[in-house]
Order: structure tokens, then sequence, then C-alpha cells
């Protein structure tokens, strides 16, 4: 049964809704610039623009406009100027900009041939006048005359492990450097180089110096170890003030300049916790802030300091949901979570001159919005309803949560109604897969989700061993047993799905996953017959080539087999290769593929699908050109829009849901 007036979800609402993401308050807490990302399906793209609320509420009001991507909206100290990066150039090469905060004409900063690094982070120097930021420094750059453009392009050379990077591509010749460019103009001045990657700069509070990520070691080539390094505002020899430890990354100083906040791991394997530990700036014995807390902060989001400099702020992930958390600077006290219930808080920033609190977050029904609060969480109020025209037009599944035990371990588990729902029928079900392993599945709002329940399908969803936000135990349970233990727990999950929920039909059953889950999907169908139909995606099928075709495979794949490389034990790695069990596989399987994947290169999907249309198997393979890995949810607007056609397709053919 369907609300009356609203209608199912499809495919084509991603171009309706309106991402929101990146809130930076100002200074002085008065008003969040914050990005609103929308998908063209004309223009095959995504459209970025910086927009501005005041804090006592009123509508949101574009700040840059244009079809571009325009992202990184950040203050000055002073509150006059925001600086954010966009594409708006003839070149189409992200560039540093800064505009007068009340609004106006924007001013180029920077025409740097590689263009800005965004991801590497941009921050101002504390008296307003200079921007540090990231760069990629060399590498071939394409030819400007177009008669030149036709011609052979120069060899490769290479002699490192770390030469690509998933969404990135070739890295080893273009290693990314520190740049300051004064905002009054003048050309970016290089502050540091070298055949290492530099990230994230960060200011001293009296500007005199710049910390920063790097790997500046002898062994960085065959590790993935980190350390914070300090370098003078106008460049010079860096000077480590950490160990060399483990990934780190997003180092932030405290107000007053005596420590270095950063998130990192204490071991260089995934699946341990992230931590936030404290640095102090004179290079003494870091301090972790948060190890008993037995909970992973998330890495996509840097902590920051509250204005006050007694705390330090950081999203966390505790039971399929993402708290904002706070702990003492100090140590010696458990993070406290300040902004919780049962949703993902995905980016936030503090006022330095006020200590409010600015954040964006969804749940399972309401796509990204943004809000403010006190420092202490208090007081918490939503700025914008961007959404808020979608969501009265269409009938969303409300994810009903359940958990079970199995093998000593508690585990949590989803199953959404199809759209509209009528108790008196029975409903195919797919069982989802999540990736990692060592992700997991929230209360977050998942647009695919939401459209395969208008199609007619009940959603199984479960965070097995190996998902985080349960404990480093819990997480790391996984390691050197992929196919076990967590196949187990899924199968486990799904007969308590169809118990609990009679309406879903246990002989209509498909299941789907990407990355690792693509590879638990592979392993399903090679070990069980119940299900009718399956789909796996960007997956690892033979876990001994994705040691040398992933870019990060010469490492992670080695960790997550419990670190043992296939040529000392090749037995293990054909035990837990999905294609060694093809002639297991007789379920309809359905193998997608982004051509350009880098984390599971698309050898991955090919070996599976001759090893079964050589068997003689019901097998289709789906290649998508130009495509990374996460293309389903990061990929062009055209690309996401024929992958939901496609997936449909394939499951209605088998698992009928209009019956």
């Amino acid at each position: 049964m369907t609300n009356a007036g609203r209608r199912p979800v499809t495919a084509q609402d991603l171009t309706r809704l309106r991402g929101v993401s990146d809130p930076q308050i100002s200074p002085d807490g008065s008003r969040v610039a914050f990005v609103i990302t929308t998908a063209s399906e004309e223009r095959d793209e995504y459209l970025s623009n910086v927009w501005v609320v005041d804090v006592k509420g009123g509508e949101p009001r574009r700040l840059t406009t244009g079809p571009m991507k325009d992202t990184l909206p950040r203050w000055s100290p002073d509150g006059r100027w925001l600086a954010f990066v966009s594409d708006r150039g003839a070149k189409k090469k992200s560039q540093l900009y800064a505009m007068p905060a009340a609004g106006g004409e924007a001013t180029q900063l920077t025409d740097l041939p590689n263009g800005v690094f965004g991801q590497g982070g941009v921050a101002w120097s504390p008296d307003s006048t200079r921007l540090a930021f990231v760069t990629r420094v060399g590498g071939w750059q394409e030819p400007e005359r177009e008669e030149d453009r036709g011609k052979s392009r120069p060899a490769h050379v290479i002699s490192t492990l770390k030469y690509r990077f998933e969404g990135v591509g070739f890295t080893y010749d273009r290693r990314p450097h520190i740049f300051v460019v004064p905002v009054a103009g003048g050309p970016p001045k290089q502050i540091t180089d070298g055949d290492f990657p530099d990230m994230w700069p960060t200011w001293s509070p009296d500007g005199a110096r710049i910390a920063f990520v790097a790997e500046r070691h002898e062994t960085r080539d065959i590790d993935v170890n980190d350390a914070i390094y300090e370098v003078a505002a106008d460049g010079g020899e860096p000077r480590r003030i950490s160990p060399t430890l483990a990934p780190m990354w997003a180092p932030t100083y405290s107000p007053d300049g005596r420590a270095i906040a950063h998130a990192g791991m204490r071991v260089a394997e995934d699946g341990y916790n992230f931590l936030l530990f404290l640095q102090p700036a004179d290079g003494s014995e870091r301090i972790c802030l948060t190890e008993a807390l037995d909970r992973s902060a998330w890495d996509a989001v840097p902590p920051a300091w509250s204005a006050d400099g007694e705390w330090v702020l950081f999203v966390g992930r505790d039971h399929g949901t993402y708290p904002l958390y706070r702990v003492r600077a100090k140590g010696g006290e458990l993070p406290v979570a300040i902004v919780g219930g049962r949703r993902t808080v995905n980016g936030f920033s503090v006022a330095q001159g006020r200590g409010a609190v600015a954040f964006t977050a969804t749940e399972p029904t309401t796509p990204t919005e943004l809000f403010v609060c006190k420092a202490d969480g208090s007081d918490e109020r939503q700025l914008t309803h961007l959404n808020r025209e979608w969501n009265a037009e269409v009938e969303l599944s409300v994810p009903e949560r359940f958990a079970f035990n199995r093998a000593g371990f508690d585990i949590d588990a989803w199953v959404m109604k199809p759209v509209p729902f009528d108790p008196a029928k029975r409903y195919p079900g797919l069982l989802w897969i999540h990736g990692g392993p060592h992700r997991e599945f929230a209360d977050t709002y998942w647009h695919e989700a939401q459209v395969e329940a208008a199609a007619g399908y009940a959603l199984i969803y479960v965070n097995p061993r190996g998902s985080q936000g349960y404990g480093e135990g819990f997480s790391r349970a996984s390691v050197g047993d992929w196919g076990g233990g967590d196949f187990a727990d899924l199968m486990t999950g799904l007969d308590e799905a169809l118990h609990r929920f009679p309406f879903i039909d246990g002989g209509r059953l498909g299941v789907i996953g990407v990355s690792y889950g693509g590879f638990m999907t592979s392993w399903v169908v090679g070990h069980t017959e119940r299900f009718k139909a399956a789909c796996s995606e960007a997956a690892i099928n033979n876990v001994a080539t994705h040691l040398g075709t992933s870019d990060i495979g010469w490492h992670w794949t080695v960790t997550e087999q419990g670190g043992v490389p296939p040529w000392e034990d090749v037995g293990r790695y054909v035990d837990r290769s999905p294609v060694a069990y093809a002639p297991s596989i007789h379920t309809p399987l359905l193998i997608v593929h982004g051509e350009s994947d880098l984390r599971c290169n698309i050898v991955e999907g090919e070996q599976l699908f001759v090893a079964l249309k050589r068997l003689g198997r019901e097998v289709v393979f789906v290649r998508v050109p130009d495509a990374g890995h996460g293309f389903g949810a990061l990929g062009r607007p055209r690309q996401r829009l024929e992958r939901f056609r496609i997936i449909l397709d394939w499951f209605a053919k088998y698992l009928q849901p209009g019956v």
C-alpha cells in the first residue's frame, strides 16, 4: 500500500537530488558556506556551486554560479574572504580562487599545469594573506597544439610500486607538493619538493610554519607509513616531528600551537581502528586520545579543534551510525558523542571565534542536509531543506534493523520493504553485501536501495564480521578468512530475515555486491545454489592476480590474506579465489566492471566471465568504458543511470518482482 499522492523512487531521481557537502562555518559563527552538487544527465557531469546560509535561518544564497565544479570553500580567519577551488577556466583544470565573503567577483590565484589537488587540502594563513595548497608537480602534459595531440605519448618508465592510484591515474612522475600563494596576487611559491608525496598542509598559529603529512623515509616504496613534518612557511628543509608509523592524515595545530591533532593508525593494515592522536609540536612522544573507545574514526572527515583548544572533534563509526564526537585534548577521558542518533554525520567544521559547530548529516529517508549546534552539541537546528519538495513527492522505504548472534558475535542487519507494500503479498529479496571488507552499512540515505525497493524488491543487508563500527576484534575477524566466517554470517543473517519477515519469498532471492561485496557475491554463488540470480560488480575473483593488478594490491591484498604472499602459499590464494569455484556456479551471473578500474582491475571480471562461458553457464559481462572502481556511486550520471537499467532488467528476468 502506498501513501496517497506519493510515488515510488526511480533511478531518474538521481538528477533531482541536491547533494549537500563540506559545511564551513565562518570564524564568527554567523554564516555557513557549503557546496550543493547536482547530476546533469544532459551534460553527463556533476555541477557544484558554493552557497551560504545565515545560522539564524532564512533561505540559502548562491555565491558562485555557472555550469562548473566549485568546491572546497574555506573562510579566511578574519572572515573577509572565501577561497574555493574551481574548474571554471578554459583548460578545465581545478584552480584556486578567492572572493569577498560578502559576494562579488572571484579572483583566480593559480594557473598550474596540473591544477590544484583538492584532496590534499587547502589552508589559510592565520593573518588571512596567504593560502597553502597542494598540486602535483611534473608529469607529461597534453600538447597545446592540435597537430601535436595525435602523436604517440612517451613510455611510462616505472621503478616504484606506488605508480598509480584509483581515481587519479599515474602518480609516479607527478608528486604532490605544498605551495603557498598570496591572496593579493603573485605567483605561487613551492615550499616542498623531492620524490615523495606531501599532503595536508596546516599553518602554525603564528604563521611561521606549515605542518604536513609525507612519506619521506627510505622504505616508503614498500610500506604505507607516514610521518608529520614541519617546514618554514617560506620554504626550507622539512623537520620530522612525529614517528614514521602507519597511515596519518589531516594534521591540525592546536590554537596555542603546542600540539598537532591528527588521525591515523597504529598498525598499517586495514581492519585496525583509525585513531585520533595528539602530537606535541616539539617532537616529543604523541598520545592517543581514542584508544579506549574501540571504535574507528572516519577517515573521510578531518578532525578539528574546539575554539578554546580544550577538545578535539571527530566523526566516528559506531554500530551503523556515524556520530560526531569530542574528546579532551589533555587525554585520559573517553570521547563523548555530541551529535548522535540513527544517522550519518558526513562533514563538520568549528567556528574558531565562537565555537559553534556546523555539520551535514543524512538518515535513511532524508538526503544530506545542513545543521548547526553549540560547541557541546546542544541547541541543534536544521539550516537547509534543499530536498524538501522531492521528499514530499516520493514514498521511501524505511529500513528495519534487527540483530542476531553467531559464533559469539552480535551482528546487525536490516530489511527494507518494497514500495508500495502489500502485507498480503510475498516479494523477491535482494541480499546486498557491502564492500571493504572493513566498511559497513549505516543509517544513511541510499539511493540505489530506494530504487530497488521501488522496483518491487525486499532488501536484506548485513554487517558481517569484518565490518567497522563494532570494535577492532570484530573488524579484524575476517582477515585471512575471506569466504569463511563472513560467508556464514551473511547466510545466517539471510535466514534470520526470512524468518522474521515472512513477506520475503525465499524461493526468489538475488544477491549483489561491489568490490569486496563483488568478491563475496562471486563466492556465494560458488558455494550455494539458493539464489536465482546474482550481480557481481568490481569484484576480486582471483586473489593472486589482484596483488599485482590493483593499485594497492601489493600491500593490501597480502595483509588481508593474513600476511602471506601467494608465492609462499599458492594453495591459500587458490582456495580463497571465487574463480576456482567456477564449476560450482550455476546461478545466472551478471558481471559488471569499469574498464578504468585501478583498484580491482577489469582482469578480475574477465577471468570469471571466460571461465563461466567455457563451462557453458549463463553469464553476461558488462564493461563500462572510462569508468573507475566506484562508478556505480561516483561515476558520470549517464553511466549510473544505464547501470540501474541493466541491473534492474537482470534481476527482473529471474526474480519477477511484479508477480
